[in-house]
């Protein structure tokens, strides 16, 4: 039982220093392209093609991120939350998983009660290269509903930064 307790701690200090590694690497720039490129058709969790193009005219939250990704675990309850405190406001969020498959997302989706749009992204190397992904996970894009990215963050970050974000999002 011991061993097991203290397993279960180190696993956790663990889970911390990654997450606080993270934070402090995570930063805001301005995205290389300055239309969010929605022309992409991705498959959801349950097969359905999505056309990135009919969220256009709606303020967009994009999440990249993997379930193996831990920052990108801790993070999604945030997500979760703003998503449903800001659907009333019209703004949309969307998570395109790195990576994952199909039945992987969809457990992670069921057991983390995420509503939005979970989204695939596996072996769309060019779609990451068009939003400009690539400096890590998780990466979130705002876009204005004209479809101009406002800002890209790369990285884990908080509720009120996220909230500060999408109240800009509104603004425009």
């Amino acid at each position: 039982m011991r061993n097991r307790i203290l397993g279960y701690a180190v696993a956790g200090a663990v889970l911390i220093g990654v997450s606080v590694w993270s934070a402090s690497l995570a930063h805001s720039r301005k995205v290389p392209v300055a239309t969010a490129p929605l022309e992409y058709t991705l498959k959801d969790m349950n097969g359905t093609d999505v056309k990135l193009a009919d969220f256009k005219g709606k303020p967009l939250v994009i999440n990249f991120w993997a379930t193996w990704c831990p920052p990108c675990v801790l993070e999604q309850p945030e997500l979760v939350d703003l998503a449903a405190e800001y659907k009333s406001q019209g703004v949309q969020f969307i998570g395109i998983s790195y990576d994952d498959d199909a039945e992987q997302v969809k457990k992670y989706a069921a057991e983390n009660k995420v509503q939005y749009p979970l989204l695939l992204g596996k072996d769309r190397d060019e779609m990451f290269d068009a939003f400009g992904i690539g400096d890590g996970l998780p990466t979130t894009l705002f876009v204005r509903p004209d479809g101009k990215v406002d800002e890209h963050l790369v990285g884990i970050n908080t509720k009120p930064y996220f909230r500060e974000h999408i109240e800009a999002l509104l603004q425009n």
